[in-house]
Formats: C-alpha cells, sequence, structure tokens
C-alpha cells in the first residue's frame, strides 16, 4: 500500500483507503474516492495530480493525494 501521491502517471490504482480529517475525507468520498474504486493518474504538475476517477477527470492537491492510500 502506498499514498497516491507515488503512483506513476498512466497507472490504475485500486483504492485501499481514505484518511486524513473527516471533513477532508467526506470530501474526497463526495468526489468519488472510496475504497475498492479505482483511480488512474493522468498528469502532476507542482506535485498536485490530475486524475481520472469515475469517467471524471479531477484535480487534487499533493496534500489530499497523500491521504488516499492505493
Amino acid at each position: 500500500m502506498m499514498p497516491l501521491i507515488l503512483a506513476d502517471p498512466g497507472e490504475e490504482a485500486v483504492i485501499k483507503k481514505v484518511g486524513g480529517s473527516p471533513e477532508m475525507k467526506k470530501h474526497l468520498e463526495d468526489m468519488g474516492f472510496t475504497a475498492g474504486g479505482t483511480v488512474t493518474v493522468m498528469n502532476t504538475i507542482g506535485g498536485n495530480l490530475i486524475v481520472k476517477i469515475k469517467e471524471s477527470r479531477v484535480a487534487i492537491s499533493k496534500e489530499m493525494a497523500s491521504k488516499i492510500m492505493v
């Protein structure tokens, strides 16, 4: 298990756990980051990530990406 921030661009990964504060966890889950779901890193820009989740592209900060374990 590793944080999403370490995943390679183009690599599809299965989300194992979403951590962080209750507010951050709820925000990430509302965007579709739930355990068992898949996420693909599309690009990294200054440490922040553009990911594909549930057929949508979402930009997340490196802080958020570090709370998503894949």
